[in-house]
């Protein structure tokens, strides 16, 4: 049993994060923010698969306008990050963003820091302080040699207590390196001393294979520690598939479950059906299911029968055909042409 650090809370929108709210899935557009319509509906369907607070970069005043057209037209928080311009932060704040992620070393002395702050309690709109191995100041570095998790602490909390200096206590934390060893450590230091909510993840973590290891370790082990509010898998890919990636590491860790849990083989020379293929095509359509089921894609008799006895929906692979099984007991047989089609009906009628 996880036992989480009890953070204190912040809100984002009508989202609770930290204290005894469940963790929270995020991810980040790769849109043109200025385009409205492209950016609506990429947040559209991360919505659908589960994404439960949004990011947009803001790198200059037309993106910083375009976030009250963006936030009328979109279910979740969205959250605005910015960099060096103190004016970009203030006027997302002034078009609606429920959230800004800046550096507040970085966004021009401590004037302008001021401005910033007095913005965000004017909205009532949270800051989350971001820290990553890039960013991290020239004297800390000094000391420190390279980005160390200690260094990354040090300006993390150097940056969150010139917010604090100000009357400000709105804040979640994020210290993220692209070493998912250093990124344990980090975290568990930056934990140890402070009780802001705590955003995981690994900075420039990679593509799908290579990104997903990398962050799933490395959150996976903070989780299992009690560390984390709510946290994004970084993918240089679609940000539907970091959304994947987030659900199936909170399943695998018993933390939440969100639709179904698809169960399937690697197959093998006994494989005598396109299990690649039926696979790949029921999982991508049960991404915005939310009803947990268990469901099994099998592809021979070894352990077919079994795995798909186990799932409330399964199929075990023959020669052209397949067995379908609902509920534990065997349903009937069906050509191959025909296996995705009535899997999907079944599947819709579990649902409903």
């Amino acid at each position: 049993m996880i036992k989480r650090k009890k953070t204190r809370q912040i809100h984002v929108g009508n989202v609770p994060i930290g204290g005894d709210a469940p963790i929270i899935v995020q991810s980040m557009t790769n849109t043109d923010t200025r385009d409205v319509e492209a950016t609506v509906a990429q947040i559209k369907g991360l919505e659908a698969a589960g994404c439960e607070m949004i990011r947009v970069a803001v790198p200059e005043p037309e993106a910083a306008r375009a976030i009250g057209a963006i936030r009328e037209r979109i279910d979740i928080p969205l959250i605005a990050d910015i960099h060096f311009d103190h004016r970009l932060a203030v006027a997302s704040m002034e078009n609606g963003a429920q959230a800004i992620r800046i550096n507040p070393g970085n966004i021009g002395g401590p004037e302008k820091l001021a401005q910033v702050v007095r913005a965000a309690s004017k909205f009532k709109v949270p800051i989350r302080v971001g820290v990553n191995s890039g960013s991290v100041e020239k004297e800390i570095l000094a000391r420190h040699g390279h980005p160390t998790p200690a260094a990354l602490v040090e300006s993390a909390l150097k940056n969150t207590r010139l917010l604090e200096r100000l009357g400000f206590y709105e804040i979640k934390i994020s210290i993220k390196s692209s070493d998912a060893l250093a990124t344990i450590e980090a975290y568990r230091l930056l934990s140890e001393q402070t009780d802001y909510p705590l955003h995981l993840g690994v900075t420039e973590a990679g593509g799908l294979i290579g990104g997903t290891v990398k962050s799933s370790f490395a959150l996976g082990v903070l989780f299992l520690e009690g560390i984390g509010d709510t946290f994004r898998v970084s993918l240089t890919r679609d940000p539907l598939e970091e959304i994947r990636v987030c659900y199936e590491l909170l399943r695998a860790l018993h933390i939440r479950q969100r639709g179904p849990e698809l169960i399937s083989c690697p197959t093998c020379g006994r494989c005598r059906i396109n299990l690649f293929g039926l696979s790949e095509k029921i999982e991508q359509y049960v991404q915005t299911i939310t009803t947990p089921l268990k469901i099994a894609v099998m592809g021979c008799v070894v352990n077919g029968p079994g795995e798909a006895r186990e799932a409330d929906l399964g199929v075990a692979g023959g020669n052209g055909v397949g067995i379908l099984f609902k509920k534990g007991k065997l349903y009937k047989k069906i050509p191959e042409d025909e296996l995705y089609d009535v899997f999907i009906e079944e599947l819709e009628k579990m649902i409903e």
